[in-house]
């Protein structure tokens, strides 16, 4: 066998809306994100020479409308067609939704949806084992379908599943036991948006999602380049292509005296997570977070905290390369972090709101009227939702304790 390298790459969703960013975000920034780290991808595999590209689902994000998205997918994978790079993909859970992506030419092999096939690359000998979503959820085994490895060739498996992680839609469940069953080389994963090696014997790896696109997908994100010689892998390496990194700073206050302290304090933090960001924007979300006297003027306007360290972060850097997504307060007074030591109706309220909390009927059926109403917008992790279940979250909880405890230790 011959020795080549090629790159692993999962989740462009290329042109994700954007949801719940305030007026002041950088939104021509964050939205062609996904567009310049795909554009990376195409410089990096021609700058490495890689033998061919393996996309692993989810390459748009949701139903588009507008032709350009695909135009751009096309636009550029067409520059490895033209280069004599192969793209193999599947589509995935989001292209499963796609009307317009059927009518038009994929510049590589698409893999069909209708059953799991294999495309060879003789002067390689290599196969791609892979099938793609015909309907969004897709919620059966798919990789018990897929072809048996072809013999003395070096044999991939693409596959779009969750393969039993909690933190995503469990599409295409599997196990580990079931892909290492198949013989198989290599396992090109997508779905879970975290690189992950899943296994090394044999290689079982999630890429990862191409580009950060909100808070909870932090740190780098690329692409995974695998070195095989003499049909073995020799070395599996991320490679990071995006141009817009995510981060939550948490900015440790305990016991400073004062909010100018809190500040200064915000600003150092956010100097080092900037520096760890390599010249790349860096968006992030902010938590306050300690005992301290200056618990009570914080709280007492959270807007004005908020711009405060919004201009602490100017300090660093400007807006177009540092921006501050939200501050969250977990603050509290000194002495109370560990809990309220006086007596009376103040402390068996707060010993209350320790426990968890039932939603009024009333407010539980009019926040459901309302996410009903705008068409279930709101990121999954919003209050609004458990609201709407009858639950008071527990973080929302905690931040009216919070809130109680600074007006009763200025009493």
């Amino acid at each position: 066998m011959t020795s080549f390298t090629f790159m692993h790459a999962a989740d462009l969703h290329l042109d994700s809306p954007l949801q719940g960013l305030d007026p002041d975000a950088p939104v021509e920034r964050i939205r062609g994100a996904t567009r310049l780290a795909l554009i990376n991808l195409v410089d990096l595999a021609l700058e490495q020479g890689v033998a061919f590209v393996v996309v692993a689902g989810d390459l748009y994000d949701g139903n588009w409308r507008d032709w350009r998205t695909g135009h751009f997918l096309v636009e550029q994978l067409g520059r490895l067609k033209r280069a004599g790079i192969a793209v193999i993909a599947i589509s995935g859970n989001h292209d499963a939704e796609q009307t317009l992506t059927k009518q038009l030419p994929f510049p590589g092999v698409m893999l069909p949806s209708n059953e799991a096939a294999t495309h060879r690359i003789p002067s390689l000998k290599v196969a791609v084992h892979g099938q793609s979503y015909a309907t969004r959820e897709v919620l059966h085994n798919m990789a018990l379908g897929y072809p048996p490895p072809v013999d003395d060739y070096f044999n991939i498996g693409l596959l779009h599943t969750a393969c039993g992680s909690a933190d995503h839609d469990d599409y295409a469940p599997c196990s580990p036991a079931d892909l290492k069953a198949m013989n198989y080389q290599y396992w090109a994963l997508g779905h879970v948006h975290v690189r992950a090696e899943v296994s090394r014997e044999p290689w079982i790896v999630f890429s990862g999602v191409l580009q950060g696109r909100h808070v909870k997908e932090q740190g780098a994100k690329g692409v995974t380049m695998v070195a095989v010689d003499d049909g073995k892998v020799v070395s599996v390496v991320h490679e990071p292509v995006d141009v817009l990194r995510w981060a939550q700073v948490d900015v440790d206050v305990d016991g400073l005296p004062n909010p100018a302290a809190v500040y200064a304090a915000a600003s150092s933090a956010l100097a080092l997570a900037f520096d760890a960001a390599q010249g790349r924007m860096l968006a992030v979300r902010v938590i306050v977070r300690g005992a301290t006297p200056a618990h009570a003027a914080l709280l007492r306007d959270p807007g004005g905290t908020r711009e405060a360290v919004r201009a602490a972060a100017l300090e660093v850097a400007d807006r177009s390369s540092l921006w501050i997504e939200s501050v969250r307060l977990r603050t509290w007074p000194m002495g109370a972090a560990a809990g309220w030591a006086g007596s009376g109706a103040p402390a068996t309220l707060l010993d209350a709101m320790k426990r968890s909390m039932d939603a009024p009927p009333g407010l539980q059926a009019a926040v459901a009227d309302l996410l009903k109403r705008t068409g279930g917008t709101l990121p999954k992790d919003h209050p609004a939702w458990a609201v709407a279940e009858g639950r008071i979250p527990d973080d929302l909880a905690e931040r009216v304790r919070a809130l109680l405890l600074g007006e009763l230790g200025e009493r």
